[in-house]
This record gives C-alpha cells, structure tokens and sequence, in this order.
C-alpha cells in the first residue's frame, strides 16, 4: 500500500488523462486484433489469406502511428501514390 501511495500520481494519470495509454507495451496492442480475429473466426482458411491480412493489418497501423487516415491511406496504395510502403504478402 505504501508503494502504491507513494506512485499514485503515476497510478491515476490514466484517469485523469484518457489520451494515456492503459499499458506501454505497443507490440502487444498491435497484435491484439490478430489475436481476436482468429478467435472470432477460428483459424484463417489459407496461409495466404493470413499473410494478406497481416500485410494489410501492418499497413494500416502504420498509417495510424503517422497519424493518416487507414481509409485514406489505403486508397492510396492502390493509386500507387505512397511508393514508400509496399503492400506485399510474406512468403
């Protein structure tokens, strides 16, 4: 309790600021969709299909952490506009 008492303006900012993420572990934040989806779904049908969407799914996080629109920013890619980020399945 002591520790806590001591900690709690550190304990509480996240109440006190909702822009303050609930934990600091991004990679664990950036694969939690993938994790509900193969729990909603069960399983992809194809590898293919998986590395499409893991693809897709990179691409738009990507896009979110600069800050872009994800809808505007795939459209994009499929003009060929940003030629910085290629959309390509892993093998």
């Amino acid at each position: 309790i002591a520790v806590a008492a001591s900690k709690a303006e550190k304990l509480l900012k996240i109440i006190k600021n909702l822009n303050v993420p609930f934990d600091n572990n991004q990679a664990e934040r950036d694969i939690l969709n993938v994790k509900v989806k193969t729990k909603v779904s069960g399983c992809f049908r194809t590898d293919e299909g998986a590395s499409w969407y893991l693809c897709i799914m990179s691409y738009v996080g990507t896009a979110v952490k600069q800050g872009r629109n994800p809808y505007t920013a795939i459209l994009q890619a499929l003009d060929g506009i940003p030629p910085y980020l290629q959309l390509q399945p892993t093998e």
